[in-house]
């Protein structure tokens, strides 16, 4: 099982989107995903299809050691994709757990029976646009992180505080911590400005960037507010398409991350 942490400390960069479309695209090559919604605002859950109702437990619940992981599981109408999601008590987690003994590794430690169990290949975590206590317990937890970057003015000193925070993580809670890669998103080709952050982010971290390039897309946008993603939505678009490539992508540095360690 790889756990992978969908992060930016930047609002608005396509993090949920990217969470769910590329969970659901790595659904459809075969894979079998976990994805764990740590955002209060409970996004993912809602672009799942999976409504307050049916949200009986949640990553809350787990977090405060009240139930197992496996009681949260939601399985959505995607074969191959379930969910973990999230609600607005999220937000008092850090009040809630104060100095709570190892509260920076509760979603590590919960997540260990499904490591045991082989269930899944990817878990995928979406963080909220923050470096709270949920951002940290998901790097603590997590193999390595993919970030998706707005290909925005602003893109790159984002990218470096999320950078430094990566840095933090790995001298305290989890010196295993990888970053998977940068995957641009809300490429524009007709806008110079996309291309330029484009060169300069290639430029600076080379390989690490994905070649799959998201770009700005109606369908994607609207997906969302029929509580689908965008690959059941509109399989067709533009941006279903490229996240079916970037999951090909992710897929294939994983293999390639792998036989490097054999």
């Amino acid at each position: 099982m790889r756990v992978l942490v969908v992060a930016n400390q930047k609002g608005g960069v396509g993090k949920t989107t990217t969470a769910i479309n590329l969970g659901t695209a790595l659904a459809a090559v075969g894979e079998r995903v976990l994805l764990i919604d740590s955002d209060p605002q409970g996004n993912a859950s809602t672009g799942l299809g999976v409504g307050r109702a049916q949200r009986k437990t949640t990553l809350y619940d787990v977090l405060m050691g009240e139930r197992p992981v496996a009681d949260a599981v939601v399985h959505t109408a995607l074969p191959g994709l379930d969910l973990v999601p999230a609600d607005p008590d999220l937000s008092g987690i850090e009040l809630e757990l104060g100095n709570a003994p190892r509260r920076s590794f509760k979603l590590r430690d919960a997540l260990n029976p499904v490591r045991e169990s082989h269930a899944y290949t990817y878990v995928l975590i979406d963080c909220p646009p923050s470096l709270n206590l949920l951002t940290v317990n998901a790097m603590a937890a997590a193999d390595a992180v993919l970030v998706p970057l707005q290909c925005e003015f602003f893109a790159l000193e984002g990218l470096t505080q999320l950078m430094r925070t990566i840095d933090l993580v790995r001298g305290s809670l989890n010196p295993n911590l990888e970053i998977q890669g940068i995957v641009l998103t809300m490429y524009d080709r007709r806008n110079s400005l996309s291309e330029q952050v484009a060169r300069d982010v290639r430029g600076h971290f080379g390989e690490t960037v994905y070649q799959t390039v998201i770009p700005r897309n109606v369908r994607v946008s609207e997906a969302p507010s029929f509580g689908k993603p965008a690959l059941v939505y509109d399989l067709k678009c533009a941006g279903s398409q490229a996240y079916l490539k970037l999951a090909r992508e992710v897929v294939l540095r994983e293999r390639a991350r792998r036989q490097q360690a054999a």
